[in-house]
């Protein structure tokens, strides 16, 4: 065993997270106590991001009113996305697309704004930032999914019309709404899987050797 790895409780504790985290969209209301969502929060925070540079700002949503705004700009593109799945329309409108009228907590993750100074490691990669916001939500997620609740990622929204909503400065963008808190149950598999959405594809598909293309 490699002297720096974990117990085989830990790493199995780790891979059970990994493997059992899921998208969650039916929530149970209930809350989060403020402890619980500060060690989640803690958990995103230490992300790793390129150039040290901590793109992430979470924005926590605790007015019912300004929740229900968002959920309604959610249901704006929905619409817009069932219109634009043509023959798949009718089959989309009857899948759940988001919990934030029933889960605990309502977080939004944004890109901070004046990102353009932040070169290190994003000159020709400047949506590394995106890369590590994106770290630091699965960070949430992962630990949301040990301390036994659920996190779903919605990103039916239009960023600009939700970043007004928010009154975020110029520059910053909102990525994601996430949906947080008890579940009474977690999926066994993805819900576009369950749903037959979707098939997931094995990692053979996805691995490739030496070249784009060829096979290990």
């Amino acid at each position: 065993m490699n002297e720096h790895a974990y117990s085989g409780a830990e790493r199995a504790a780790i891979y059970r997270a990994i493997g059992e985290r899921r998208d969650m969209r039916h929530f149970i209301g209930g809350e989060v106590a403020p402890e619980l969502l500060g060690r989640l929060l803690s958990a995103a925070h230490q992300a790793p991001s390129v150039g040290l540079m901590q793109p992430w700002r979470f924005i926590r949503i605790s007015q019912r009113a300004l929740r229900e705004r968002i959920q309604a700009l959610v249901e704006q593109e929905r619409l817009r996305t069932a219109e634009a799945l043509g023959e798949r329309s009718d089959a989309f409108m009857q899948l759940k697309v988001e919990g934030i009228g029933d889960c605990a907590e309502v977080l939004v993750a944004a890109l901070m704004d004046n990102r353009e100074p932040h070169i290190f490691g994003r000159r020709t990669l400047p949506e590394m930032d995106l890369a590590s916001l994106a770290c630091a939500i699965q960070n949430l997620w992962l630990a949301a999914r040990a301390e036994g609740l659920g996190m779903g990622w919605v990103s039916l929204f239009d960023p600009q019309a939700l970043g007004e909503l928010l009154g975020m400065p110029a520059g910053a963008k909102a990525v994601a709404v996430l949906c947080l808190g008890p579940v009474a149950a977690f999926y066994p598999a993805p819900m576009l899987v369950m749903e037959n959405w979707a098939e997931e594809r094995p990692l053979h598909d996805m691995l490739f050797e030496n070249h784009w293309g060829e096979r290990p």
